[in-house]
């Protein structure tokens, strides 16, 4: 991975970088204020505020919030909420696993 990041604080996160860290496609930088990675320049996983949100198809989203594992994006904290974005806050499901889902969507 080029273009690496000052290490996340939350090893979470750490573990999602690193999990990336072989694929030349994947950068890691600072974006939205935020730690995050991008594949072929676009952006698909980042930690905001120590959560983890990721791109996903709108599908994906809204099953993921229904479930009560997510919430939608809201970067601006203003109520435009992103439908192809989504905020997970805890551990469920797997952040790697997640990650890699928003990887293949992006890419």
């Amino acid at each position: 991975m080029t273009g690496r990041a000052e290490p996340p604080t939350d090893p979470r996160f750490a573990t999602v970088i690193d999990a990336f860290a072989r694929d030349r496609r994947v950068t890691s930088g600072t974006m939205m204020a935020s730690v995050g990675l991008k594949v072929d320049g676009k952006i698909f996983a980042m930690l905001v505020r120590g959560d983890l949100v990721v791109k996903l198809p709108r599908e994906r989203v809204n099953a993921l919030v229904e479930a009560g594992l997510g919430a939608q994006f809201d970067p601006r904290r203003d109520g435009r909420l992103m439908k192809e974005w989504v905020v997970l806050a805890g551990d469920d499901p797997p952040w790697v696993e997640i990650a890699r889902e928003a990887y293949d969507f992006v890419s």
